[in-house]
């Protein structure tokens, strides 16, 4: 998609699908369904019928966090954006200030040695830039206070200025979601999964599809740099990597929910393809040059034309593709965001295809 297009303001989406009018719920978002440069349209709730039994829905378990916390350096008031525990209890940050709206800025000017007060007592002290490319995250670290107790105390969840108002956490928790034994999850939610509800996950299910659950612990995005993503943690269980290797032994399709599930599964597979048992910290980043080597599909979100996340869609489906989806999706007037419409990418051609403008694909 080119960075020249922008994508109008009234095209966000300012609250969630189930709050814009009454009976309706999570899964009332449309969805964009690309073939090679075919496109349909369809309602989310449509998904069972436009997949096949055989194929394989790989999902986030991560939980979303309340990451975003207030606090004050010196007599400024900023806004906390905890994205990331490291392995030495560390947390990598972002400081943000206050746009009087409710919602925060971009902030400059952060230096180590910075101390920050958090509310409920505690302290955090900025250490190092976390990455050569910028000063937007630091690794900070706590001091009279546990940052888990501080988020689940005072913290809410990250929003950004194009949403409408605060919203609880059930909101940006996915029915996928799963506890961590040690507290962590993902600072900004997996949101390609968020239409999915426990009925139409149990219909999927009758209808033959299967599931396999990974887990990637996203951190905060740039929303105004669209930088490519930082290294996060994340586990593809044994399970999972027998599962996957089934449905590809068996010609199925396998189909990631949201740019984290390919970044999990495509970090657990092996140059020649073969996905085993991995965790830990992974620094992938999915271009068209390095390609996908497990996944078929990809089921997401609609993101900004200056978004790195692009480059993973053309990995999936190729630059045609993707620029044709996005042209439909402006001219259809279909809503961007965690709280948008979504995006179904299929294989152009696979065992047994059908054409993407009849009821199955």
């Amino acid at each position: 998609m080119s960075t020249s297009v922008r994508v109008p303001k009234e095209l966000s989406a300012r609250v969630p699908a189930e709050q814009r009018g009454p009976g309706l719920g999570r899964d009332a978002v449309r969805l964009l369904v690309s073939c090679g440069t075919e496109v349909a349209h369809h309602a989310f709730r449509e998904l069972p019928e436009l997949l096949r039994a055989g194929d394989l829905l790989v999902v986030n378990t991560s939980p979303t966090l309340a990451a975003a916390v207030d606090g004050r350096l010196g007599h400024a008031r900023v806004v906390v954006h905890f994205s990331t525990r490291g392995d030495d209890g560390r947390w990598a940050v972002e400081l943000r200030e206050p746009n009087g709206r409710g919602t925060t800025r971009a902030r400059a000017g952060s230096y180590a040695g910075a101390e920050v007060a958090l509310a409920g007592g505690g302290r955090l002290v900025l250490e190092e830039p976390l990455s050569a490319r910028g000063e937007r995250l630091w690794w900070a670290r706590a001091a009279g206070a546990d940052v888990r107790e501080v988020l689940w105390e005072h913290g809410r969840p990250i929003r950004y200025s194009y949403t409408e108002r605060d919203q609880p956490l059930s909101v940006y928790r996915t029915v996928f979601a799963l506890p961590s034994p040690d507290g962590a999850g993902s600072a900004e939610m997996p949101s390609a999964a968020r239409p999915f509800t426990a009925r139409l996950v149990a219909e999927l299910v009758s209808r033959g599809v299967q599931f396999a659950p990974v887990t990637l612990h996203t951190g905060v995005s740039s929303p105004e740099a669209h930088e490519p993503p930082y290294p996060e943690r994340f586990a593809v269980p044994e399970a999972s990597a027998r599962v996957i290797a089934g449905v590809r032994a068996g010609g199925g399709r396998v189909i990631a929910v949201g740019t984290t599930g390919v970044r999990a599964v495509e970090s657990a597979a092996g140059p020649d393809g073969v996905v085993r048992a991995a965790e830990g910290w992974t620094d992938l980043v999915v271009t068209p040059e390095r390609g996908v080597r497990v996944v078929d599909g990809l089921l997401t979100g609609l993101h900004e034309p200056e978004a790195s996340h692009l480059l993973m869609l053309e990995a999936v489906a190729g630059r045609a593709a993707v620029d044709r989806a996005y042209e439909e999706a402006l001219r259809r007037l279909y809503l961007w965001h965690e709280f948008g419409d979504v995006h179904l990418i299929l294989p152009e051609e696979s065992p047994h295809a059908e054409r993407c403008d009849g009821n199955r694909l």
